[in-house]
């Protein structure tokens, strides 16, 4: 079945925020079935539309929806911020962690190469240290094997020590 694409505008309308109305529930209420709802909002969203899930609040929204969000909101006065934010169902807090995040996120590299190159002297002090422990080790178990040696030898050349008593 084919549909307008006013009918389509209007339902995909309806997947947004505020309403952020369920599949199954708009599927119901439209007659459309959810299969096609969800390749709806997946074609919508592959054109860059601005699509969260339904249910999951903006804590659910997908990493493409905040980044999309972010975007929007980036050149946006604090009016104009507040009708977005409650156009969408979100709060300006929210975008402000999400634009942080994404300041974090393109710094990913050289975190990530500090942290392996600190494990990495942790791990040579940690590997220094236990070969240390480890020689002192050998030097011991040498010297007690060589005073072993040496109790048998003399035991048998001058015999048990207990004789003279």
């Amino acid at each position: 079945m084919a549909y307008s694409p006013e009918r389509r505008a209007a339902v995909l309308t309806k997947m947004l925020p505020p309403n952020n109305m369920p599949l199954g529930r708009l599927a119901k209420e439209e007659g459309i079935s959810v299969a096609t709802l969800a390749k709806w909002r997946a074609e919508a969203r592959a054109k860059g539309q601005f699509l969260p899930e339904a249910n999951a609040g903006p804590e659910g929204w997908t990493s493409a929806d905040k980044l999309a969000a972010v975007i929007e909101t980036a050149s946006m006065n604090e009016a104009d911020l507040g009708e977005y934010c409650r156009r969408r169902g979100i709060y300006p807090e929210q975008l402000r962690v999400w634009r942080e995040a994404c300041a974090r996120a393109n710094d990913w590299e050289r975190a990530a190469t500090s942290r392996i190159t600190r494990e990495t002297k942790d791990d040579r002090k940690r590997i220094q240290q236990l070969e240390r422990e480890l020689a002192r080790k050998e030097k011991a178990l040498a010297e007690a094997a060589a005073l072993m040696i040496l109790r048998k030898k003399a035991e048998a050349i001058w015999g048990q020590g207990d004789e003279d008593a």
